[in-house]
């Protein structure tokens, strides 16, 4: 730190407190005479000694000094001390070599946690006044997201365990349903059958483990009982994998860990009915045609869709792919991601990105190339997924299964390969949300950005009402 001197301000500092220099020196935990050197501007202060300060008299370490570098430290102690933060903060060895060796990555850290603390601030008042904490929570379905992503969306001991047990239960495709309730019926004891809709009003899927059962509902197509009875061989085969992976994740509530649970089993059982080598080699040969893959494993649409996201072993990668689900409120209902594409976890996706229009041709795929404000550019194709229809108030219930990937895999996906991607017209310019999305002059805009501020004439009429 350069030299920094403070006498009067540490003098009037003491005095304020009634302090004597040896009093002071106490409560720093130096020398009456190194006390009396620092007041007389004979010493210049240290790092420790301005905590300490800090600490014993509870002054802003900015109002004592002036120096920069002192105030970028103070900021990001404070920073890394926010409850935001759930683990130990840096050391102030940490801290400095941080400033030190990577001041411009610090300062955009630093701009960053203020551009939060601005946005808690706003949500608090918005809210009448409630403690933003409170608010904004990592919801489990983020924390499974990114508890996912963390693995590549990919799972290799899962992977394992579920080729194990296709080998075990043998046979094609198109048996898998009498092969599934065989192996169960043979390896664990438990009887599979169909229930009438009346009997199982308000589920799909009963396993009752004490009674060696599963109850399936009629209102299941073919290939989504046989997705349901893989999820409940995951449940007796898999279930040791899973809980340590469980244990080994952020997720700490018991309804998050119960949720997790649910979706690694769901892992399991598309890597049983979609085995990794043969799945990947044949979506290569296709240049992943969805229907086309569907139709040789005897899976769904959004079942390809979500597998084609775990292709990430080391030595046999897939291309990387993200997945969404939306319903026609635009509420996100399930997300993974093996890409640099940000998800948005809730609804109010950019309009511009045309998820949306695949409820005007339902069944048909809708491609589109898209543009980040960062740059990044992505290809994806949306399609309609049908819901189980188990009365007339469920009937038309769709949503919107979508996949993309970086531009750089494009080629290897023949939906893609029509287009001239060299064309920059091509690309549709789009953001996560109209609340984070930085882009000017846009005819789409429903809010003003919380973290920009767009310029306004009043002499000038934009595009929309949030500009000029």
């Amino acid at each position: 730190m350069p030299k920094t001197l403070i006498g009067p301000q540490l003098r009037q500092l003491r005095r304020q407190h009634g302090h004597t220099q040896a009093e002071m020196a106490r409560r720093l935990k130096i020398s009456p005479t190194y006390v009396n050197l620092l007041e007389n501007n004979q010493r210049s202060l240290s790092v420790a000694v301005l905590m300490a300060l800090t600490e014993s008299y509870g002054v802003d370490m900015r109002n004592l000094v002036q120096d920069a570098e002192t105030t970028r430290l103070a900021d990001l102690r404070a920073a890394v001390r926010d409850p935001l933060f759930p683990d130990d903060a840096p050391d102030l060895t940490e801290l400095r070599a941080a400033i030190d060796h990577a001041p411009q990555l610090t300062d955009l850290f630093l701009q960053l946690y203020q551009s939060h603390r601005g946005l808690m601030d706003q949500i608090k008042r918005m809210s009448g006044g409630s403690a933003a904490g409170d608010l904004i929570r990592v919801s489990p379905e983020t924390a499974i997201h990114d508890f996912f992503r963390d693995h590549g969306n990919h799972f290799d001991a899962l992977e394992r365990q579920a080729a194990d047990l296709r080998r075990r239960i043998g046979g094609e495709a198109d048996d898998m349903y009498a092969l599934l309730k065989r192996h169960l019926r043979l390896e664990h004891g438990i009887q599979a059958s169909v229930s009438a809709i009346d009997e199982m009003p308000d589920a799909l899927r009963v396993f009752e483990e004490s009674e060696r059962r599963v109850y399936l509902s009629e209102a299941l197509d073919p290939i989504n009982r046989v997705f349901q009875l893989a999820h409940v061989l995951g449940l007796l085969e898999a279930a040791e994998i899973v809980d340590e992976l469980v244990l080994g994740s952020r997720v700490t509530t018991d309804a998050g860990q119960a949720r997790l649970r649910v979706e690694l089993t769901n892992y399991f059982a598309a890597s049983v009915l979609m085995p990794y080598d043969g799945f990947l080699e044949q979506a290569e040969a296709t240049q992943y045609d969805i229907d086309r893959l569907a139709a040789s494993f005897g899976v769904s649409f959004e079942q390809v869709s979500h597998r084609l996201t775990t292709l990430q072993r080391d030595g046999a990668r897939g291309v990387p792919f993200f997945f969404l689900r939306l319903d026609r409120a635009g509420n996100v209902t399930k997300r993974f991601n093996a890409t640099a594409f940000t998800l948005a976890e809730e609804g109010g996706s950019c309009p511009v990105w045309d998820v949306h229009g695949a409820f005007r041709v339902p069944g048909m795929i809708v491609p589109q190339f898209v543009e980040l404000p960062d740059g990044g550019r992505f290809f994806t194709v949306s399609r309609t997924t049908d819901r189980p229809v188990i009365s007339r108030q469920t009937q038309d219930r769709r949503l919107v299964v979508a996949i993309g990937c970086d531009i750089e895999y494009a080629n290897r996906v023949g939906y893609a390969l029509p287009y001239n991607m060299s064309d920059p017209a091509l690309f549709s310019p789009i953001g996560i949300s109209c609340h984070v999305c930085p882009r000017q002059a846009c005819s789409q805009r429903a809010h003003q950005p919380l973290h920009v501020s767009l310029p306004l004439d009043t002499h000038r009429r934009g595009r929309t009402r949030y500009e000029s």
